[in-house]
């Protein structure tokens, strides 16, 4: 029977389950990766289950996120992250040596395997034919233990690519284009398989920032196929032996189709402040900037800031804006050094910051207050940047550069400058001196705990019932960030009691003490929100600290994947309304019941909301499964996992 590349992959790796679309399925996973602001709690994780070694092929720990290190506690983490990565048997990658994704795609990624990852954006592996699925942190700590990771059997979409990108439109203006058509919600369970002749015309760093943004999507993940393409960049990087030829068989069936003319893009931008929030570039020329941003991994590749340091060359930024360029890797920085582009970069007046996520996470170069900034990263959530009252713009870094020499936002048919042609080098650089490889004897290394480390919370089993007060009324596209913010915040990421202070900071700033003021009086705390409830990133904390605070359950219109997975893996009840009008209904302050909580979640049947304040019955559903049932039976997957 013909099969996809999806099939292909998932069927080979089939450990528990039936391949049928919308049942849940268990998988090998053969590498695992985690970065630093979600690696600590991670690994945490995996030593409260005991284990004294992982059982995967290959496991990376990455430090990309906190590398600004503002007090002790990032230096803690990372001086944590090095003595537990090296007693458990991890590759160490020390802060210096790049973004994980841009290092892993480039380092370790290998077609036709599956890599489960601690960050939403572990999808960019796809661009090299690898099936990459972000989660949240004790997902990977199970799968670092040998454990299945589960989900659910995808639909598979087909974008079907023809034709050419014409000089200016770019890979980013192809996944931009691919959110105009399929918006950030209503994904969930779909995976994108890209193929036709125009895949052939893509290079495996274009076909990764296309993949890595299929995050925004809210879909599980995308892949390409490993073809000779895949095979050049591996025999560059000096890893040929890792290739394999993988593409979908002549007549494999699809959910879907969607055709895309590379030739008929155009240069797009996402605007304030969604990543689907599309217009054409020409739309927006003329737009007065203050602040360019080129990095991140979308876009951080050796080809995109080649042609960057040629658009910047003989030009100086424009008076009044600060361009901040982040390449995604040593690997990167270090060509860039050798070819020239890097001295045209800061002749231009670029300030070359660190190869780390940085400005992407607002963990620095934040904009001024009402600040516009262009940038080639992949989120423009409302306050991400660091700013609250910042406008970011997504483009590609083509058009970045153009618009830090105007000033403004430029399409290219206002220039006269020829388009910079990049070809992808036939070797690159390969200095793999700042990776830690663990050895059998560090086994017995001390592990380094500072005063920040804490431990994973702990949680009781689903109680029989639950009744709380609705602490939050919350509308449509909540994102971990409006839930658990970053920036600054990121630092007690592994210290809960700490950072829990911050759930919600930024929309109701008495939130968490509330909460606690509840906990503590044997209370249940419930959040109730609209569609598209838990977007954006894989940090399991917007789970883990409301669940700390006493949140029990989360009422919701809809509810993306990775939150869902994270609000049960820590006991917290996910419930969708049966009647999206209901949640017109519920205000703040409302007393909600669910009786018998622990009996109705056994049962496959709607369970059976209660509005005490104003005397109403609404019906919900729990979209999970089985096995998930038994995990929020037991309060959270920690707990299962020990049982088990």
């Amino acid at each position: 029977m013909a099969q996809n590349i999806v099939e292909k992959i998932l069927k080979d790796h089939l450990k528990a389950g039936e391949y049928v679309i919308g049942k849940e399925i268990g998988i090998r996973i053969d590498q695992t990766l985690t970065q630093d602001a979600t690696g600590t709690m991670a690994f945490l994780q995996f030593e409260a289950l005991g284990l004294d070694k992982v059982k995967t092929d290959l496991s990376l720990s990455y430090v990309d996120h906190n590398t600004v290190q503002i007090g002790f506690e990032n230096n803690d983490d990372h001086a944590y992250l090095q003595s537990v990565t090296q007693k458990f048997g991890v590759v160490h990658s020390r802060a210096g040596n790049g973004i994980c994704h841009q290092v892993h795609l480039e380092r370790f990624g290998k077609p036709g395997t599956t890599l489960l990852g601690s960050d939403s954006h572990t999808t960019t592996g796809g661009g090299i034919g690898q099936l990459a699925i972000g989660a949240g942190g004790l997902d990977i700590a199970v799968a670092m233990g040998g454990g299945n990771f589960y989900t659910l059997c995808p639909k598979v979409y087909k974008v079907n690519l023809t034709g050419q990108l014409r000089p200016w439109v770019t890979a980013k203006d192809i996944v931009l284009k691919m959110l105009s058509i399929l918006s950030t919600k209503g994904n969930v369970g779909v995976i994108l398989e890209y193929g036709g002749e125009g895949v052939k015309t893509l290079s495996v760093p274009q076909r990764a920032t296309i993949a890595n943004m299929g995050a925004e999507m809210g879909v599980t993940t995308s892949i390409f196929p490993s073809d000779e393409n895949t095979r050049r960049f591996l025999k560059a990087q000096q890893r040929e032996s890792d290739w394999i030829g993988l593409e979908a068989d002549p007549r494999a069936e699809y959910e879907r189709v969607l055709d895309i003319d590379l030739a008929q893009l155009d240069p797009l931008a996402a605007c304030p402040h969604s990543p689907g929030n599309i217009k054409t570039v020409k739309e927006l020329a003329g737009l007065k900037v203050d602040q360019v941003c080129i990095g991140s991994c979308t876009n951080s590749s050796y080809r995109d800031m080649t042609a960057v340091g040629e658009i910047l060359d003989g030009s100086v930024v424009q008076r009044g804006i600060s361009l901040g360029i982040a390449p995604g890797s040593r690997q990167v920085l270090q060509m860039i050094t050798r070819n020239g582009a890097l001295l045209k970069m800061i002749n231009a007046g670029a300030r070359i910051l660190e190869s780390a996520c940085g400005f992407c996470i607002g963990n620095h170069f934040s904009p001024g207050s009402h600040g516009i900034s262009l940038r080639t990263s992949n989120r423009n959530f409302e306050g991400r940047s660091g700013t609250q009252t910042a406008e970011i713009y997504l483009v590609s870094p083509e058009i970045a550069a153009l618009s830090a020499i105007s000033g403004r936002v430029t399409s290219p048919e206002d220039t006269h400058m020829p388009y910079p042609a990049v070809a992808e080098p036939e070797a690159f650089t390969i200095d793999d001196s700042l990776f830690i490889f663990p050895f059998e004897t560090d086994k017995d290394i001390p592990i380094l705990r500072g005063p920040n480390i804490g431990a994973p919370p702990k949680n009781d089993p689903l109680p029989p019932h639950i009744a709380g007060e609705v602490m939050l009324k919350l509308g449509d596209n909540i994102t971990t960030d409006h839930i658990m913010p970053a920036g600054p915040r990121l630092k007690y990421r592994s210290n809960i009691e700490t950072y829990a202070r911050y759930v919600f900071e930024h929309m109701d700033a008495g939130f968490s003490q509330r909460c606690l003021i509840n906990k503590k009086a044997q209370r249940h705390n419930i959040l109730v929100a609209g569609e598209s409830y838990g977007q954006g990133s894989s940090r399991e904390h917007a789970a883990m600290c409301p669940m700390y605070l006493g949140v029990k359950m989360v009422l919701v219109k809809s509810i993306e994947r990775i939150h869902a997975a994270n609000l049960v893996n820590f006991g917290i009840l996910p419930l969708v309304f049966n009647d999206p009008g209901d949640y017109d209904r519920i205000t703040a302050g409302d007393f909600l019941e669910v009786n018998a909580a622990r009996t109705a979640l056994e049962s496959p049947d709607s369970i059976c909301v209660v509005n005490k304040t104003q005397n109403f019955t609404m019906e919900a559903s729990c979209q999970i499964s089985h096995r998930q049932r038994k995990i929020l039976l037991a309060g959270g997957l920690l707990n299962h996992t020990r049982l088990q």
